[in-house]
C-alpha cells in the first residue's frame, strides 16, 4: 500500500465561434465581468493547489527515486539500521528522509523494515546522558530533522517489534525532545548563538548553524517546544552574517558579508522561509541571489547544495524551482549508477540520500516542505 501520486490540477475551457474565440460578445457586459472575476478566483485557487498538492511527477524522477530507495534498502544494515558500517546519525537521518519523503506508507509500506530500522537506529545512536546525536552537530541537526518528520506518521506501538531486550529503546518523543534539550544547551554556551561541530564549542558557522536550526524547526512545527529564543538567536546569528547588497552569506565570524557561496546562500533562503522571516531584507538578498544563479554547477559539495537548493527556490521562486527542478532531475538521471546508488563526498549512502531528497519535492508529502 502506498500514498497515491500528487497529479496536475487542470479546467478545461470551452471555446467560442470563429471570430470570437471566447464567446464574450454574446454576453452582457455585466456577466462578462462577473465571469472574469469568478475564472480568476479558480486560477488562482487552482494555482495555490497546484503549490500545495504538486503538478503531475515527471517520469524520470519516479524512476530515479525507485532505483535509489531499492540502493538504500539494499544496503541498510541489517543488524543497526544504519548505513556506512557504522551509526552515522547524520545519514541515518537522511536516509530516512528519503524513504518517508517518497509516498510509502512507513507502517504498511513496502519499505515499512527500513523505516522502523532506521529510527531505532537514530533513537539507539543517541547519547542517553545529554541527548546528543553524534558524531557532529550536523548529524545532530539531520537527526533531529529525520525524527521530528517521522513523528506521529510512524506507528510506535510496532516501532520496538523483534528487538525484545534492548535496554534503549525510547520513543520518538522522548528523543526528540533530549535532542531540542541539547541543542539548546549548547547555544547558550556559545557566545554568537549559532553551532559548530561540538556540542561545547564555543565558534559557529552557518553551514552547522542551518543544519541545527532546521531539525529544531521541524521539531517546532511537530507540536514540540522549541523555546522561541533558542529559534531567535540562531536566526539573528544567520542575519548577522548575511550582506543585504549582495545576498551572500559568510561562513562564520558574523562580519555579514564575505565571498560568494550559493550553497550558503540556498540555506539561509531555506531557515528564512521556514523560520518565517520573510519581511527581512536579508531574506530578500538571498533569495534573489539564488533565484538568479539556477544554472550555477557546484564543485566542492555538488550534493549538499541540491540538498538546500531545491528546498530554498521552492519556498522563495517557484517558477525557478519548477525549471531548476526539470534541469536538475535530467542531470541526475544521466549520473545515477545501475545500482541506483549515487557516489557522494561522504559515501554512497549519503549521495543517495541527498540525490533523492532534492528530487522529493515532486511529492510533497513531508511536513517540512510545505511552503511557509
Amino acid at each position: 500500500m502506498s500514498f497515491p501520486r500528487p497529479n496536475r490540477v487542470h479546467f478545461e475551457t470551452q471555446q467560442g465561434t470563429v471570430g470570437d474565440p471566447t464567446g464574450y460578445s454574446r454576453l452582457p457586459g455585466f456577466v462578462v465581468i462577473i465571469f472574469l472575476l469568478f475564472s480568476c478566483t479558480l486560477c488562482q485557487r487552482s494555482q495555490a493547489q497546484l503549490l500545495h498538492m504538486g503538478t503531475e511527477i515527471p517520469p524520470e524522477v519516479d524512476a530515479i527515486y525507485e532505483r535509489g530507495l531499492a540502493f538504500l534498502a539494499r544496503t541498510q544494515d541489517p543488524q543497526t539500521g544504519s548505513w556506512r558500517g557504522r551509526r552515522e546519525n547524520g545519514v541515518t537521518g537522511l536516509c530516512l528522509m528519503a524513504f518517508l519523503a517518497g509516498g510509502e506508507d512507513p507502517n504498511f509500506g513496502r519499505y515499512r523494515r527500513n523505516v522502523r530500522l532506521a529510527i531505532r537506529a537514530l533513537i539507539m545512536g543517541q547519547d542517553k546522558s545529554n541527548g546528543y546525536f553524534p558524531n557532529s552537530m550536523y548529524h545532530h541537526g539531520f537527526a533531529l530533522l529525520a525524527l521530528a518528520e517521522a513523528y506521529g506518521a510512524v506507528d510506535e506501538a510496532t516501532l520496538w517489534n523483534g528487538s525484545e531486550g534492548l535496554e534503549d529503546r525510547r520513543s520518538i518523543a522522548e528523543a526528540i525532545e533530549q535532542g531540542i534539550d541539547l541543542a539548546g544547551k549548547a547555544q547558550n554556551n556559545n557566545r554568537w548563538g549559532g553551532w559548530r561541530y561540538s556540542p561545547t564549542s564555543t565558534d559557529a558557522d552557518t553551514s552547522v548553524t542551518g543544519s541545527v536550526l532546521m531539525g529544531l524547526l521541524a521539531c517546532r512545527n511537530a507540536g514540540f517546544n522549541v523555546p522561541g529564543d533558542t529559534i531567535d538567536k540562531a536566526l539573528n546569528y544567520m542575519k548577522r552574517n548575511t550582506a543585504t547588497t549582495s545576498g551572500y552569506v559568510a561562513y562564520s565570524g558574523g562580519l555579514g558579508g564575505g565571498t560568494e557561496s550559493v550553497n550558503r546562500s540556498a540555506v539561509a533562503t531555506l531557515v528564512y522561509s521556514v523560520g518565517q522571516k520573510k519581511e527581512w531584507e536579508e531574506y530578500e538578498a538571498v533569495s534573489n541571489h539564488i533565484s538568479e544563479r539556477l544554472k550555477h554547477r557546484e564543485s566542492g559539495h555538488r550534493h549538499y547544495y541540491i540538498y538546500y537548493m531545491a528546498q530554498a527556490l521552492f519556498q522563495a521562486d517557484y517558477e525557478s524551482w519548477v525549471l531548476w527542478n526539470r534541469t536538475t532531475a535530467r542531470k541526475l538521471a544521466s549520473e545515477q549508477a545501475q545500482t541506483g546508488s549515487f557516489t557522494g563526498s561522504y559515501g554512497e549512502a549519503y549521495g543517495t540520500a541527498m540525490s533523492l531528497l532534492a528530487l522529493a519535492l515532486n511529492y510533497r508529502f513531508l511536513p517540512i516542505y510545505e511552503r511557509f
